[in-house]
């Protein structure tokens, strides 16, 4: 469940090519923390995979679940269990943020909530927002736990977040990073994860910390340790020296398989 699979992919936005012959592959229950300078076409990517307009897709394919989703649209890619968050979630005037869980959830306005669904709000701390309509004079903390719990509450396979803890207190990056942690290990369910602060690390069990990087993925192990090396050498340094790291450690074991 939930594979994602990136075959040389290339994208235009406005005309410019903007990610250049990726490739990368997502396995279910794993996470995956994207780091990248500032136009390196993280965002891009995010919304590429969900298939939202502006995003041309000159070349390549993106497989989730072994069906190619290249030219497939945002409803009939949110059907196969893709969800997308956004950086900066909008205000929604008109429509009650418990009316909007509900409909994630598949229930009517009428329907009453679950107890397990009442205590999974709880977690949030967002029972007192129900009323309230969307985003509406909410702060940042306050948007994204209601964003992540509103995906959550649509029960996906894979989830394109950026930057989750962009514009959150401290108390609401634990609570969101938690909750994001536990579906994870509940479902099998993948995340791809846009960042520029480790402090959301402590929370994720990432797989891999990748860099975006003139048109390029580059991915290791321990992303923890990755985004230190990020902080001290900047990204090109980082993923030069992580190379050669990984060369010299090939060629050592090759010479003592001789």
């Amino acid at each position: 469940m939930g594979t994602l699979e990136v075959k040389n992919l290339s994208v235009k936005v406005e005309g410019k090519l903007i990610l250049k012959n990726l490739n990368f592959n997502l396995k279910p229950g794993a996470s995956h923390i994207l780091f990248g300078p500032n136009g390196s076409g993280k965002t891009t990517l995010i919304n590429t995979l969900m298939g939202l307009p502006g995003y041309e897709v000159v070349s390549g394919q993106i497989l989730f679940d072994g069906i190619d989703i290249t030219l497939k649209g945002v409803d009939e890619r949110s059907k196969l269990g893709i969800v997308v968050s956004f950086q900066y979630p909008p205000e929604i005037t008109g429509v009650k943020l418990g009316d909007l869980l509900k409909l994630c959830l598949g229930k009517t306005a009428t329907e009453e909530f679950s107890q397990e669904e009442i205590t999974k709000i709880e977690a949030f701390n967002l029972t007192r927002f129900l009323n309230r309509d969307v985003n509406l004079g909410f702060s940042g903390g306050e948007r994204k736990r209601s964003e992540i719990l509103q995906l959550i509450f649509l029960k996906p396979k894979l989830l394109l977040l950026d930057e989750p803890d962009s514009g959150v207190d401290v108390e609401s990056l634990k609570m969101i990073a938690t909750e994001i942690q536990k579906y994870i290990e509940t479902t099998g369910a993948s995340a791809l994860i846009i960042t520029h602060k480790g402090d959301i690390l402590e929370y994720i069990k990432a797989s891999y910390g990748c860099i975006l990087l003139n048109g390029q993925f580059h991915c290791f192990k321990d992303p923890l340790r990755i985004y230190e090396e990020i902080k001290q050498m900047g990204y090109e340094e980082c993923v030069a020296c992580r190379i050669r790291t990984s060369e010299g450690w090939r060629n050592e074991q090759n010479n003592q398989r001789k």
